[in-house]
């Protein structure tokens, strides 16, 4: 990608690692298909998916140092690889590089939009580690740190997408409601994963258990467990995560309470309420395209 070339033969090495190990692309593809949606793609739509991609890679190297995690797609994260300081400064660049290609076109609304799903994001990161210090999370809070950490970006994909083709405020606001929904339920597939069993060993992963995350079938089990159990669950999270027995024993416990089966139900009714949006746009090829684009996201299988 032109718009990550440096003068600096090191952020050159890392960014041609980067774009060695891209991932689905998908959040380009949700800017193209909001903007076909409304109008012909432009010059406007490219500048819009570039900005979307560089503030999206990003946000990942900083998280991967956040997370102090050393895998990404199962290759080497950049921390890993380079260590943290390099790895920050080389985040602060991509998101810098983001902003100024909307700087360099005059896309002053691309940029608004742009800029306040990182203020989103930023926020639901510190939301989410101050709760983790208790992990006695609410659902009402789990659903604030997940919509701005994480459906924020997806809406700005597609409000960045309308904005590159129409002027019209209520749309670029529709679909902006639109992305946040879609944003929402991917965001509790991703947490249903952590209780697939592993193709290899037939196990449930318990990944997010053992990197202390309260997801919605846990915050579940916890909604309906005893003082005394509600307890037992926090210490296995907080003290025991590495303890596979316990682990075991907790996923078990969310499956029998029908933990899965309610954070199921929920991510059909934000794609419900994501596609309720859709319709109410013309039928033509984007539009089916976009539902299709939903239905990947909340029926994939990683």
């Amino acid at each position: 990608m032109a718009s990550m070339k440096s003068q600096v033969p090191l952020l050159d090495t890392v960014t041609r690692y980067i774009l060695k190990r891209k991932g689905k692309q998908m959040r380009p593809m949700f800017v193209f298909l909001s903007a076909g949606l409304h109008g012909p793609i432009s010059e406007s739509t490219y500048t819009a998916a570039s900005m979307i991609e560089l503030l999206h890679t990003a946000t990942l190297v900083h998280d991967d140092v956040v997370d102090d995690s050393n895998q990404r797609r199962g290759f080497f994260s950049i921390n890993a690889l380079w260590k943290n300081k390099i790895a920050v400064l080389v985040g602060d660049y991509l998101l810098s590089k983001g902003l100024l290609v909307a700087l360099e076109k005059d896309e002053f609304r691309l940029l608004k939009i742009v800029s306040d799903a990182v203020r989103e994001m930023s926020e639901g990161e510190l939301l989410q580690i101050e709760k983790a210090r208790k992990l006695d999370i609410e659902e009402g809070v789990y659903f604030e740190i997940i919509r701005k950490k994480t459906a924020s970006l997806i809406a700005s994909c597609c409000a960045c997408g309308a904005a590159s083709t129409t002027d019209d405020r209520d749309i670029q606001t529709a679909m902006w409601q639109f992305g946040e929904m879609v944003g929402t339920a991917f965001q509790i597939r991703d947490d249903l994963f952590d209780y697939q069993k592993h193709n290899k060993t037939g196990k449930p992963g318990g990944a997010d258990i053992r990197e202390q995350k309260m997801t919605l079938p846990l915050i579940y089990l916890l909604n309906l467990s005893g003082r005394a159990e509600k307890r037992h669950i926090i210490s296995t999270v907080k003290n025991h995560h590495n303890d596979q027995k316990r682990v075991a024993e907790l996923i078990a416990k969310v499956e029998a309470i029908g933990g899965l089966h309610y954070a199921n139900e929920k991510m059909l009714e934000y794609r419900s309420r994501a596609l309720k949006i859709l319709s109410d746009f013309p039928d033509n090829d984007f539009r089916k395209s976009l539902y299709q684009l939903v239905m990947f996201t909340t029926e994939r299988e990683k």
